[in-house]
């Protein structure tokens, strides 16, 4: 049997494994599985790719980029993205990969108003960056927020005029996800307007706060399950490749 997976923490809610079994079935496979390992040391993935004799795994909050100094090789983009959510296990090798910005990219560019240049990028983690790298491949500028120092705007910062000159919003943090379904980015909503692309990370569920708030605005609005789908795709292709 051969075996994949999911390492992260917390993980237990996350969509992979019911998404890869029907993929199994679709394709006909029959010796293949696909676990959720809650990984909450870094430190430890070695000994369980070992013990679970892993073929392969993708890689989710909090190990994108504490991941990285335990791998044989990351791939080109990866390398640029500073962050990896699929590996290959290869003679016990473990190749790093990014699917994230492909996921984003494909799933956001045919819904992009046409006057979309600008972006604001919510959260800093492993994510935001697979988000900024498809950016810049469709030419988009951006900028992040944050609570803390390493952005170039706080959310207390956000002004009116900073919404409205960004027309693409991006939420990258786990805020509104599943169980905690209420919360959501504190950002000044009423700014929002019918010209926006407001753009979810967070699948679960399918409307979730954020969504909610900017579709209220009369935005376009995004969740991210397309983007899900489409990484765990890519990350099948490179397995199999």
């Amino acid at each position: 049997m051969t075996k994949y997976g999911l390492i992260g923490y917390p993980a237990k809610y996350s969509f992979s494994p019911a998404y890869f079994a029907q993929k199994f079935e679709d394709l006909g496979i029959l010796d293949c599985e696909y676990h959720i390992y809650e990984l909450q040391d870094i430190n430890d993935i070695h000994p369980l790719v070992h013990s679970e004799q892993l073929a392969g795994f993708n890689v989710t909050i909090p190990h994108k980029q504490a991941i990285i100094p335990h791998l044989d090789y990351i791939s080109e983009a990866a390398v640029k993205i500073n962050a990896v959510n699929t590996v290959s296990v290869i003679g016990g090798k473990l190749h790093g990969d990014n699917t994230d910005y492909i996921g984003f990219r494909n799933s956001a560019q045919y819904a992009l108003p046409p006057h979309t240049k600008k972006a604001l990028i919510f959260g800093t983690g492993g994510s935001s960056l697979a988000v900024k790298f498809a950016l810049r491949q469709m030419g988009i500028q951006y900028a992040s927020v944050s609570r803390g120092d390493h952005a170039e705007f706080t959310y207390e910062s956000l002004t009116a005029g900073d919404i409205q000159n960004h027309s693409l919003l991006i939420n990258t943090t786990p805020l509104g996800m599943h169980p905690n379904s209420e919360s959501c980015v504190n950002i000044p909503y009423n700014h929002i307007t019918t010209k926006h692309l407001c753009y979810d990370l967070v699948y679960r569920p399918d409307m979730t706060t954020f969504m909610a708030k900017c579709k209220a605005q009369g935005a376009t609005v995004i969740g991210g399950l397309k983007m899900l789908e489409i990484q765990a795709d890519k990350a099948w292709d490179i397995w199999n490749k």
